[in-house]
């Protein structure tokens, strides 16, 4: 089975600077360190300085070159912060990875105020004000917008998180528009990926299943998506723009959750 180890490519990113937020833990961190291991000046962003730093000593040590910034995305002045400390430390900014993200375990009919203002202001609202502020120190680059398949199809409790989910697919489109010829702007939409809030106290039992509902066998990885997010920020995807990439290891493909191991085990016995 083919997964989850794409390659990097050596000196796709050589002397190009990245941001990427949310980028202390999960697919933000493995995008950082897969942009460095590709040649780029990393800044590795969020909240918890300790985890943070950890990604960043991990790139020096691994011969690239990254820094840390403690931001809240939340926080429009830390925002702009970011951004000015990305172009003083490495003189400028060409790629940007919007990735900072949050979830509630409400429905649309229970979700409160504070809810609401949590997921967009975390997962939405920065997205815009930080490419905003990228935007106007680009003279040449890409964003890539970290959103969902949930974007298209989603499940119960799942609100605002899946709503935002489809706005930023709307938003990478607006960007694209108003950002071209200069910046290109695109979506990767990940499925299920082994990250510590997705699977870490998950079952056995569980897992198997989740990952037999998979075209591709298996969830995704960090990597994964860090391949994905990789491609559409470089030259490689020099006319892709206002696009939205599913990498979800095919998930959205399957109608009903028992239809694939079914129809697996009915083409085994034949």
């Amino acid at each position: 089975m083919v997964g989850g180890d794409p390659t990097p490519v050596s000196g796709r990113f050589e002397g190009d600077t990245a941001l990427v937020t949310g980028s202390t833990r999960g697919i933000g961190a493995g995008v950082a360190e897969r942009l460095a291991a590709e040649g780029a000046n990393v800044v590795v962003t969020g909240r918890t300085a300790e985890a943070g730093e950890a990604v960043a000593e991990r790139i020096r040590e691994s011969g690239g070159e990254a820094t840390f910034v403690r931001a809240d995305m939340r926080d429009p002045d830390d925002i702009a912060a970011l951004v000015d400390a990305a172009v003083e430390t490495f003189g400028g900014l060409d790629v940007l990875v919007n990735n900072a993200g949050v979830e509630t375990d409400t429905g649309a009919d229970e979700a409160s105020m504070d809810d609401w203002a949590f997921v967009l202001e975390t997962d939405f609202r920065s997205y815009w004000l930080c490419a905003k502020r990228a935007f106007a120190e680009m003279d040449r680059g890409s964003v890539v917008n970290v959103s969902s398949n949930h974007a298209f199809l989603t499940m119960p409790g799942k609100f605002p998180y899946n709503a935002v989910k489809a706005g930023i697919n709307g938003m990478t489109r607006a960007m694209a528009l108003d950002f071209g010829p200069t910046v290109r702007v695109n979506t990767v939409n990940p499925g299920w990926v082994a990250i510590d809030r997705t699977t870490d106290d998950m079952p056995d039992e569980r897992r198997r299943e989740l990952e037999s509902m998979h075209p591709t066998g298996r969830i995704g990885t960090p990597d994964d998506i860090a391949g994905v997010v990789s491609f559409l920020a470089s030259d490689d995807a020099a006319f892709v723009t206002g696009a939205h990439l599913l990498a979800d290891g095919g998930r959205t493909a399957v109608m009903q959750d028992d239809t694939l191991p079914d129809y697996r085990t009915r083409r085994e016995e034949t």
